[in-house]
């Protein structure tokens, strides 16, 4: 696959995943809509199906749609090295051009919200509690499960009597991976927001930093290095091990 076509459909998959991803948290925290206070568990089932949709987008590429996937991969060697940057920045941009979909497809709702000042969530993510040190060491664990789990999944395959499928993970597709994103979100994704993908933080972030949102607050940008740094480790000691365990 050319350069060009990673780019693309790498671009359009994360463009899908941060506009349904972020639309969800839009539909729970906007006052003016019909979601509003649906709570975390909306929000994680959201983020969920978003991954399921983004990267059924990106099936072409793989779809990675996430930094860290690509970095996992690449350290795993399933992945050339020299694609790495292609992939990366189409996941960035697609990632901001989602946000600003987001944006438009609830451009009232922004208008006219109560607490402007606290719409940056939409977008990106923040701790609950501020401390750098455990806020990296949260997304490193919560990312680490992620790329693990993508790389050492079971791949559906022939069974042992003829015309009788041994069915893996893969049986379910890309909903497979929805499913353990929906686990995250709801097991670790209370400290920090759970990222767990760079391209979808710093997109939306700049995004916001930029986009005519009435009243808005600051898009943080002391916090912003750990939604890249904590997800692009756990990636990348996940490539690691999975390259290190024997094969079966």
């Amino acid at each position: 696959m050319s350069f060009g076509e990673i780019f693309l459909w790498e671009l359009m998959g994360t463009a899908t995943l941060t506009l349904l991803g972020c639309g969800v948290v839009a539909n729970v925290q906007l006052r003016k809509s019909l979601g509003y206070d649906g709570g975390w568990l909306l929000v994680a089932f959201g983020w969920g199906f978003a991954v399921f949709a983004g990267a059924s987008v990106a099936a072409p590429t793989d779809a990675h749609i996430n930094p860290a996937v690509t970095l996992g991969l690449a350290v795993n060697g399933q992945t050339p090295w020299e694609q790495v940057p292609v992939y990366i920045v189409a996941q960035v941009i697609g990632g901001a051009i989602g946000a600003v979909l987001c944006w438009a497809a609830y451009k009232l709702q922004f208008d006219t919200h109560d607490d402007p000042g606290s719409t940056r969530g939409i977008f990106c993510t923040g701790p609950t509690v501020p401390n750098a040190p455990w806020n990296l060491i949260t997304e490193i664990i919560g990312t680490f499960v992620l790329v693990l789990w993508i790389i050492l999944s079971p791949q559906a395959g022939p069974g042992d009597s003829p015309g009788v499928p041994e069915f893996g993970n893969a049986a379910l597709g890309y909903a497979a991976v929805a499913f353990i994103v929906v686990s995250i979100g709801a097991s670790l994704g209370g400290p920090t927001g759970y990222a767990i993908n760079p391209a979808r933080d710093l997109g939306p972030r700049i995004v916001y930093a930029v986009l005519p949102i009435r009243g808005k607050g600051s898009a943080e940008w002391g916090y912003s290095w750990i939604p890249i740094a904590g997800p692009a480790i756990g990636g990348i000691l996940a490539g690691a091990l999975a390259l290190a365990l024997p094969a079966t």
